[in-house]
């Protein structure tokens, strides 16, 4: 059974809520499954995991947050070669250039990236948005 991280940082809490809807999938395949904000965890503790979903909302010029996850992002890029990796976050405006760079990070950094890129919203998830969230999770979960 595959042990599966889902760590994320979330300013509204239009990100947090696609990390718990992720993590909702995820646990409908049976996986265990832990569910962290950014600042509550390292990069080291991915050691302990067989899979990561990354979650991080674009921020300014559609980049990933600079405070708190860009930095842990950077050290966790050396802990994912190998790993099967999952990308989700939401935005507000653009065309979501943050996460195709963010993706091109995760695959020159050796990982496995589920469907071969990460799942966007446009603001909050409501209604169908929260199902693809789900459905992602178990996707993932399953991967």
């Amino acid at each position: 059974m595959s042990k599966i991280a889902v760590v994320y940082w979330s300013s509204t809490g239009n990100t947090q809520l696609m990390a718990e809807k992720i993590t909702e999938g995820i646990k409908k395949t049976g996986a265990d499954v832990d569910l962290m904000e950014v600042s509550a965890t390292s990069a080291d503790a991915l050691d302990d995991y067989d899979k990561v979903a990354f979650g991080c909302p674009a921020m300014g010029d559609e980049e990933l947050e600079e405070g708190e996850f860009a930095p842990y992002f950077d050290e966790a890029e050396q802990k994912i070669s190998g790993k099967k990796v999952a990308l989700f976050g939401s935005y507000d405006w653009g065309d979501g250039e943050w996460m195709r760079l963010w993706q091109e990070r995760v695959k020159k950094a050796g990982a496995d990236l589920f469907k071969g890129e990460g799942l966007i919203v446009n603001n909050t998830p409501e209604g169908e948005t929260l199902e693809e969230c789900e459905t992602f999770g178990e996707g993932f979960g399953s991967y």
